[in-house]
């Protein structure tokens, strides 16, 4: 099975959908400019419900006051840098997190699939995101793609998520294009920005298991 990270999630039935259909990674998203906001303290009650699922902070240039909130009111299993963090800044984050840092980058092209070398040994994984439309007021979330091909037979040092686009419609060809073998979905499980349908979360989960 494709190894799946279910994003943005704002509430305890879409927890529990994610939860149940198998995805391993939880996400929940603490910034305010996203429609999948949730509050730290928000964020430790619905990771509650996780079972064995891992859980993910997803921030965006966030300062030590706000990791050192999520890791007190959350404790997440990893920290996502969705922002213009550095190595260096990857590589202090990991403090706030039980397992480990989730660096996303950016992708148009295949210089920013080489990004990815100057953060082995700051971050432990990294997400392939598509690069946002200009002028944009948040990095993801957007429902864009990229082209998943720039990721096939790439070397990459680091294990990595495919991001950007995704649906239970699209998953399989996007897998086979990218050769991904670990994915994240948020707008594509929805109904509305922010709006989770535990449905397209079980379809998306059983696409991924072929």
């Amino acid at each position: 099975m494709i190894d799946v990270k279910i994003c943005g999630l704002t509430d305890a039935a879409a927890v529990a959908a994610a939860v149940t259909g198998g995805a391993r990674w939880l996400g929940f998203v603490v910034f305010p400019p996203s429609p999948r906001h949730v509050t730290p303290a928000q964020a430790g009650e619905l990771a509650a419900g996780a079972g064995g699922a891992e859980t993910v902070a997803v921030t965006v240039d966030a300062d030590d006051a706000l990791l050192s909130e999520i890791r007190d009111r959350m404790r997440p299993d990893w920290i996502q840098l969705h922002g213009a963090e550095t190595p260096p800044r990857a590589r202090a984050a990991r403090t706030f997190a039980r397992r480990g840092v989730i660096k996303a980058l950016p992708v148009s092209s295949p210089a920013d699939i080489a990004a990815a070398r100057a953060f082995e040994g700051a971050a432990d994984m990294i997400l392939f995101d598509a690069r946002p439309p200009q002028g944009a007021s948040r990095p993801g979330g957007h429902g864009a793609a990229f082209d998943w091909r720039l990721l096939n037979d790439a070397e990459i040092p680091l294990p990595w998520l495919l991001s950007g686009g995704l649906s239970p419609a699209n998953l399989r060809g996007a897998i086979a294009a990218s050769g991904a073998r670990a994915v994240d979905v948020s707008s594509g499980v929805e109904t509305a920005p922010g709006v989770k349908d535990a449905n397209l979360i079980a379809r998306f989960l059983a696409a991924a298991r072929g």
